[in-house]
């Protein structure tokens, strides 16, 4: 069953954002008293009284402006009421009705969709203020008061959207839908890769580097699968993080990949894999993600004799700790390869969630010690016993053996490198732990 959806509107540095992360209870906006923070659209899950809902954050809307960032701002917040089934306008108490209140005002009624109107940074509590008034000129029916910043009035406001909220459905969702974060250096050409693939403006696309400041999650379903893309900011190298906006981007892109299912690491092809590029592909790397390298902008490349298999080599080379990765060349700008990206999804995806039995890894694990004898030290050998699965995403096995310092990093590379030989496991990571007999 699709839930409802509600959409917060409303000019810049009125609360948005700060109202969002009340009510879904956690900090996933950026908030911060610079107009024009929150660009992109935020989506969440929450629920109230029981029905479950979810919620997106948009830009400040300026009804007039000339500027390419706040126009685009303007054109993702319009997208988001036409999505919407109730919208949520925030205005600002302290400073009145403005002009571009009106303007606001004036699209939402046009839209015909239900509108509750919020005055935010009513910070007071006890009598109603009488300036509350001069909001009911907007048309839209009586005003909520709110603080965001403390809470005051956000269970009205929730009590007023569920009543908008259409009947609930018997039919059970159905989920399983394949979480890929989008993941890279700025300007490496992540927004337009999803842009492509949904065949709309989803994202903001500007070639000002920085554009994308949190993580934008789109459900996508083709003949593929069902999927959700998750945009994230560009991750820059820390000496080039100005101000903390920039952090808690940084922040919500390395949240991106912690849950997402798999990772896509765009990598520029003009530029090759550069040292940001190893950063970013090492965090999910380290959080144990399957994931895809895209050379983006393939486009853009003058092509000779064996090209690709020249920059795949360099890609390799550069990104030595994840040769497990399948590389895919590809323009977001052209659509080139990039519906092979949902076959390279689903397998890796699968990869990463493959189980194997106690017993065939044992029979694999005796091979392996046949052809290359367990190490030795100070005339100790290492003895193992047996080995099992213990999780999956990545796939991680267990090894008991007798001496864990005996087993060293050469041979746990060996009998990872024996699984995938076998197994195959491409496109995930595998983690290897070691017991003695006895350990917990």
């Amino acid at each position: 069953m699709k839930k409802p959806l509600v959409a917060i509107v409303g000019r810049p540095n009125v609360g948005k954002s700060t109202l969002f992360n009340r009510i879904v209870g956690m900090r996933l906006a950026i908030v911060e008293d610079t107009p024009g923070v929150t660009r992109d659209r935020l989506y969440a899950k929450s629920d109230w009284n029981g029905r479950e809902f979810d919620i997106v954050d948009t830009g400040g809307i300026e009804p007039r402006t000339d500027n390419e960032i706040l126009l685009f701002m303007r054109e993702q917040a319009n997208i988001a009421i036409e999505m919407a089934d109730v919208i949520v306008f925030v205005t600002d108490f302290t400073t009145g009705v403005t002009a571009n209140d009106n303007d606001v005002a004036v699209s939402l009624r046009k839209s015909g969709k239900p509108v509750i109107l919020v005055v935010n940074k009513m910070d007071s509590t006890g009598a109603t203020n009488p300036d509350i008034y001069e909001f009911y000129a907007l048309g839209l029916g009586e005003p909520i008061s709110v603080s965001a910043a403390h809470g005051h009035g956000t269970g009205d406001l929730l009590d007023e959207c569920v009543k908008f909220f259409p009947p609930e459905s018997d039919e059970e969702e159905e989920d399983g839908a394949i979480k890929v974060a989008v993941i890279g250096k700025p300007n490496a050409g992540k927004s337009s890769l999803i842009n492509k693939i949904l065949g709309q403006k989803r994202v903001i696309v500007s070639e000002a580097a920085g554009t994308t400041r949190d993580a934008v999650d789109t459900p996508f379903e083709n003949e593929h699968g069902k999927y959700v893309f998750i945009d994230t900011a560009g991750i820059r190298r820390k000496s080039k993080i100005d101000g903390r906006i920039e952090h808690y981007s940084v922040l919500r892109a390395q949240m991106a990949i912690e849950r997402a299912d798999v990772c896509i690491i765009m990598i520029d092809a003009r530029e090759g894999v550069t040292e940001q590029d190893t950063k970013v592909a090492g965090l999910a790397h380290e959080a144990g993600k399957a994931s895809i390298i895209a050379v983006n902008k393939w486009d853009l490349i003058e092509k000779e004799t064996n090209t690709m298999d020249k920059m795949r080599a360099e890609v390799l080379r550069d990104l030595s700790y994840m040769t497990y990765a399948p590389t895919l060349f590809i323009s977001a700008l052209t659509g080139q390869r990039v519906d092979k990206l949902f076959e390279l999804i689903n397998y890796v995806d699968a990869q990463a969630a493959t189980r194997i039995s106690t017993g065939m890894l044992n029979d694999l694990l005796g091979d392996a010690m046949a052809r290359v004898q367990p190490p030795t030290d100070r005339g100790k050998r290492l003895k193992i016993y047996y080995m099992t699965q213990a999780s999956v995403r990545p796939p991680t096995f267990v090894c008991f053996c007798n001496n864990a310092e005996l087993f060293h990093f050469s041979y746990r590379r060996y009998l990872e490198n024996q699984i995938r030989d076998v197994f195959g496991l491409e496109g995930t990571p595998v983690r290897m732990v070691i017991r003695e007999r006895g350990d917990d």
